[in-house]
């Protein structure tokens, strides 16, 4: 079956910039059978440039330890050739590890991209808002208290996350959710989770200790299947149902006023986005542990690399929206190259991936207030 597609352009004045902040080039695809897909030229580009760049970091991380491999070497073992010890080591061994890494750092984007957008603050990302902290509460209780296998760990941490996200979300509610108060709830609950976490570390023993402090690192060392299909599966039903609220979530940056008058039920698409993706950081963290940093830098570097265009004289903030897919892409480079970089600084299996994403990350928010403050945004 063949269809006539008909492709125009447009020039849309930037969000909220007026024609003196430029222009962004939007082209219009249409089928024969009506279906119309509007597509952001630079955003288009943008996400291009990002799934390459994932990509080849994760053929160059499937490359690195201490068996090398070129990445003709790798890519011949992943469609089938190769001998049987790289067969092995890439299907066993390193790809799980790096599906890991791209699922986490996806969902870890695309989360903080929506915490971000429902609470318009650049801070509301899982790590400040307690929710991961939830999720370590949940795993060391599994750990001290039951002994828990890995399996009970990970349930542990998903009941712990869900449990947080639940109990930051009644307690934000007053005639709805709002930004403000829905941040200042959460650190106060992040605050009290740590709290519960250096007193759940008192109870434990010498083993239990060390078991505990790796799993909070954040870690990819030793990932297996057993973490990537659970977690591919809820990354499959989650994020295209956050994706879908893509556009409501845009109006809701507006404010509800906005969003209202646009036909937005924004209680109702507050409450659905807020669960969906407190459950895809809670399977995440399962899956890999409090890895830190990630959902809150990947939204702000997508926003940059999505920039309008520099109003005369210089200035210019990052375009409004939540840049789901950008989020999402941009998490899965900063978590999978984080990985490869631990190990090509420190050897393999030396440095767990969620010290690195700290250093960084932090060093990244110092650098953004400042130069946020230089332009005049805060």
């Amino acid at each position: 079956m063949s269809a006539t597609v008909k492709s125009g352009e447009a020039v849309e004045p930037e969000a909220g910039k007026g024609r003196a902040a430029g222009a962004r080039r939007v082209r219009a695809v249409r089928t024969k059978g009506g279906l119309s897909v509007r597509l952001d030229i630079r955003a288009t580009a943008a996400g291009l440039l990002l799934l390459a760049v994932a990509l080849a970091a994760a053929v160059a991380l499937i490359g690195s330890g201490d068996y090398p491999m070129t990445p003709s070497e790798v890519l011949a073992a992943l469609t089938g050739g190769g001998d049987a010890g790289q067969q092995y080591i890439v299907h066993d061994l390193r790809l799980p590890r790096v599906l890991v890494g791209l699922l986490v750092g996806v969902s870890f984007g695309v989360s903080g991209a929506v915490f971000q957008t429902v609470s318009r603050n650049p801070l509301g990302s899982p790590d400040v808002l307690g929710f991961s902290q939830g999720s370590s509460v949940g795993a060391l209780a599994a750990i001290v208290y039951f002994q828990a296998d890995a399996f009970g760990v990970a349930a542990g941490a998903v009941a712990g996350g869900v449990g947080t996200g639940i109990a930051i979300f009644l307690l934000a509610w007053k005639r709805g959710i709002h930004g403000y108060r829905f941040v200042l709830v959460g650190i106060g609950a992040g605050a009290m989770l740590y709290a519960m976490v250096l007193f759940l570390m008192t109870k434990a023993n010498i083993v239990e200790a060390t078991r505990a402090t790796t799993w909070m690192t954040g870690s990819l060392n030793g990932r297996g299947w057993d973490q990537v299909e659970p977690l591919a599966a809820v990354c499959a039903v989650l994020v295209p149902l956050l994706l879908f609220f893509g556009r409501p979530l845009r109006m809701l940056e507006m404010g509800d006023d906005a969003a209202y008058a646009l036909g937005v039920r924004v209680d109702r698409v507050r409450i659905v986005v807020l669960l969906t993706a407190v459950v895809l950081v809670a399977a995440a963290t399962a899956a890999a542990g409090p890895i830190s940093f990630v959902a809150l830098t990947a939204p702000q570097l997508a926003r940059r690399l999505n920039l309008p265009r520099r109003l005369k004289g210089g200035g210019g903030a990052p375009m409004p929206g939540p840049n789901l897919v950008l989020s999402g892409l941009m998490g899965a480079v900063l978590l999978v190259a984080a990985d490869w970089a631990s190990q090509q600084l420190f050897g393999a299996d030396q440095l767990p991936v969620g010290v690195l994403t700290g250093v960084l990350g932090g060093g990244y928010l110092l650098w953004l207030l400042a130069t946020e403050r230089k332009a005049g945004w805060v």
